[in-house]
């Protein structure tokens, strides 16, 4: 596999997982509502953000406001998206450097 190649293919996983994650943070939030024994767990919604959903989830919690009065999330996922975009602009400086 050549390396747009790859990229591409990531690009098509964070985007796939954010999909995911942004479906699982809109349940959650219905589900807090209307069904609170059937809630999402935080540690689903951050493991989904942390395996490259983590856009998605951003995005998703900002625009319905959901959980955004949580410091863990409000801190924890713009912490794991600078991770994700250290370690893509690592492997960038290392493949090409």
């Amino acid at each position: 596999m050549s390396l747009p190649y790859f990229f591409c293919a990531l690009c098509a996983w964070g985007a796939l997982w954010s999909l995911i994650s942004a479906v699982f943070c809109i349940y959650d939030k219905i589900a807090s509502k209307k069904l609170p024994r059937h809630r999402t767990p935080e540690r689903v919604l951050f493991a989904l953000s942390a395996v490259g959903g983590v856009a998605g989830m951003l995005f998703c919690m900002l625009l319905i406001r959901h959980k955004t009065k949580h410091k863990r999330f409000m801190i924890g996922l713009p912490l794991i998206l600078l991770g994700h975009l250290l370690l893509i602009a690592g492997g960038w400086y290392l493949l090409y450097f």
